[in-house]
């Protein structure tokens, strides 16, 4: 620095910050020497702070303003300067001006699960992230109980203590609150109001207030949301049985036994009102279903000649066994079974093609 750079500096007369729009929380105010004229004009605008600090000891806070710095308006960094009344000469101080704005969208989240009994799920973890917003309330103490020396603090510098800070309120809260996993998202606001009022006060002592702290979301481990995902499917499916006739009509088209053209509907109600479709529209002409014997029950539906037909009883089945309309390999199904399957694979159905036993022949007559 020249010397007419700092014989100028001696004479400064104005103070100012002009806040360029960055997450810069406090920046001091730097001159040569730090000398600072006596009678100098300090501008505070509006979302600011302007705290005074002399030979290492905090003197003064100035909120949003215009002063000329005299002895009447410095009474506590007048008392440490021992000045007289009418002392103009210049002093030397480290000004830092203070953001007071608040800072918006920062980040909080869990970086590991938090673990918890769920009245429903019994032992779960869950993840969890959210926002916060803050602002600084007591300038004096945030910049002795965080900020230090530092002449440049940001936002981001902050945020990890901050973070850490939420989440672990926020696993004592979630732990003790015994709200069901399926019931959380219900209770974001209140859950987001519990943990910032816990982490208040400790805010506090660093002259910091959390204004807004949000929940975003709360998340279940993958292998219990694909299991929610399973029950949420049932739910939609209602009708088992119909459910169990589309399985059904989709085996049987992916067997190849169903008439090539014949489309499946893509959702479920459409699928199981074309597998019903299907089954009326292939059944040959002429080929009448036979009926079920007097009290033998019609459960078994089974493909034949290139169309889903039945119920048949047992009985039934051993007819067109015996016609060789049903074979080994011809897909049957009735409730209860997953998905159609082959004939021989059944026990009830299996005997129907046993090798019928070879006569003796009669004894040769004697000669």
């Amino acid at each position: 620095m020249s010397f007419f750079d700092a014989l100028f500096g001696q004479f400064i007369d104005v103070i100012a910050w002009t806040d360029d729009g960055t997450d810069a929380v406090v920046r001091r105010f730097e001159r040569h020497g730090h000398e600072i004229k006596y009678g100098a004009k300090l501008t505070v605008r509006e979302g600011q702070a302007a705290v005074f600090v002399h030979e290492g000891r905090l003197a003064d806070v100035f909120p949003p303003g215009l002063y000329r710095l005299k002895t009447n308006n410095m009474p506590i960094l007048s008392t440490l300067q021992h000045w007289d009344h009418g002392f103009e000469s210049p002093f030397k101080s480290e000004i830092y001006f203070v953001s007071t704005r608040r800072f918006t969208d920062l980040k909080w989240g869990t970086r590991n699960p938090v673990m918890l009994r769920d009245p429903e799920f019994g032992p779960i973890r869950l993840r969890a992230f959210g926002s916060y917003e803050m602002r600084v309330v007591d300038p004096g103490a945030f910049l002795r109980e965080i900020v230090g020396t530092d002449g440049d603090f940001g936002a981001e510098e902050i945020s990890d203590h901050l973070r850490n800070v939420i989440v672990s309120r926020f696993a004592n809260a979630i732990a003790t609150a015994h709200i069901p996993a399926l019931d959380l998202a219900a209770n974001y606001d209140d859950l987001g109001r519990f943990v910032r009022d816990r982490i208040q006060p400790e805010m506090t002592e660093l002259g910091i207030e959390i204004t807004k702290l949000l929940v975003e979301n709360v998340s279940l481990p993958p292998e219990v949301e694909q299991a929610l995902d399973r029950r949420s499917s049932m739910g939609v499916i209602g009708d088992l049985r119909k459910y169990a006739q589309f399985q059904a009509a989709e085996a049987l088209r992916a067997s190849g036994d169903a008439t090539a053209g014949v489309g499946l509907g893509v959702g479920m109600g459409a699928g199981a009102a074309m597998a019903r479709q299907m089954a009326e529209a292939l059944s040959a002409p002429g080929q009448a279903t036979p009926p079920a014997l007097p009290g033998m029950a019609a459960i078994w539906h089974a493909a034949i000649d290139g169309a889903a037909q039945g119920p048949f009883a047992l009985e039934a089945l051993r007819g067109l066994a015996a016609q060789g309309r049903l074979t080994r390999d011809s897909l049957v199904w009735r409730e209860g079974m997953a998905q159609w399957a082959a004939a021989s694979e059944q026990s009830d159905l299996a005997k129907l093609f046993a090798a019928p036993a070879t006569p003796t022949p009669p004894p040769l007559p004697s000669s």
